[in-house]
C-alpha cells in the first residue's frame, strides 16, 4: 500500500492510493489502516511530506562507494547524525538555497519509516517496526560542513525533502536500485546492496540510545555521486519499487514581513 499526506482545498488528510485515486484510510495506527472510500483523484491533491517525524536519525558514510570515492575509513559503527524536522518538506516543493552558500549538494537516499515505538530493536526483527520506505534527499551545505557546523549544513529549512509516498509493501530493502538526476542526467546509481550497514543493522544501533516513534524517520546514507545544485535545478531521486521524489532548487527567498 502506498500511503500519502495530501492536500485538497483546506483541508489535510491521509489517504492511500489505489491506483491513481486518493481513498481515506479513517483513523488509528497507520500501518493498520485500510483503503476506504475514495477521495479525490492523484492530480486535484497536493502530495505532502508523507509523514511528520519528530525525529530524523541519518547514517553517513554507509555507502561502499561513496566512501571509497572520498577516500574515508571504512567505518566500524554507523556514523549518526540528526536532521532537524524543519528541515522537511514534500514532493514538488522547492529547495532553497540559502544567501551566501558556495556550495549546496544533494545526497538520493533510502529511508525508513517507523510504524510502532522501537528501542532496543533487534537486528533480525527490524521489520516488525518499519511501517515503509520512502525517497529522501539530504540536502546538505557544503561550506558549512566543512566548517565544523553540521546542525546548520543539515537542518536548514526545506533539507530534507521526502516523498512521494511510504511504500509498505518492500519486503527486502536490501537490494534496491537507487537513482539521482538533476534535470534528468543521471549523477548518481547504484543500489542498497552496498550499504556497509543494512536496515537492520542501522535501527538495532540507532535503538540503543534513541527511541524511535511512529513517523520518525531513517535516512541510510547515499551511493557515489554526490554533487551540486544550483537555482534553477530539478532534482529527483529514484528507489526502485518505491518511487520518484522530485524538487526544484530555488535561490533565496526573502522573509516573509
Amino acid at each position: 500500500m502506498r500511503l500519502i499526506r495530501y492536500r485538497k482545498g483546506e483541508h489535510t488528510g491521509v489517504g492511500a492510493l489505489v491506483g491513481e485515486c486518493v481513498h481515506d484510510v479513517g483513523d488509528g495506527p497507520l500501518g493498520r489502516r485500510r483503503p476506504g472510500p475514495r477521495v479525490a483523484a492523484l492530480d486535484e491533491v497536493e502530495l505532502l511530506a508523507p509523514c511528520d517525524p519528530r525525529v530524523i536519525v541519518c547514517a553517513g558514510s554507509n555507502y561502499a562507494g561513496q566512501i571509497a570515492e572520498k577516500q574515508r575509513p571504512w567505518p566500524t559503527q554507523p556514523p549518526l547524525f540528526l536532521k532537524a524536522p524543519n528541515a522537511v518538506v514534500g514532493p514538488g516543493a522547492a529547495v532553497i538555497r540559502p544567501a551566501g552558500l558556495r556550495r549546496l549538494e544533494y545526497e538520493g537516499e533510502l529511508a525508513v519509516v517507523i510504524g510502532r515505538t522501537a528501542y532496543g530493536v533487534p537486528a533480525a526483527s527490524f521489520a516488525d517496526y518499519v511501517l515503509g520506505y520512502t525517497c529522501a534527499n539530504d540536502i546538505t551545505a557544503d561550506d558549512w560542513r566543512a566548517d565544523g557546523q553540521w546542525t546548520r549544513a543539515k537542518s536548514a529549512d526545506t533539507f530534507c525533502p521526502l516523498g512521494p509516498w511510504i511504500e509498505t509493501e518492500i519486503a527486502d530493502p536490501a537490494s534496491l536500485r537507487l537513482s539521482t538526476l538533476v534535470n534528468g542526467r543521471t549523477v548518481q546509481d547504484g543500489s542498497t546492496a552496498e550499504m556497509v550497514f543494512g536496515v537492520g543493522e542501522l535501527l538495532a544501533f540507532v535503538t540503543r540510545w534513541i527511541t524511535l516513534q511512529p513517523g520518525d524517520v531513517l535516512l541510510t546514507g547515499s551511493p557515489a555521486g554526490v554533487g551540486p545544485l544550483v537555482p534553477g535545478d530539478r532534482v529527483e531521486v529514484r528507489i526502485e519499487g518505491v518511487g520518484t521524489l522530485s524538487n526544484p532548487v530555488l535561490g533565496p527567498q526573502a522573509p516573509d514581513v
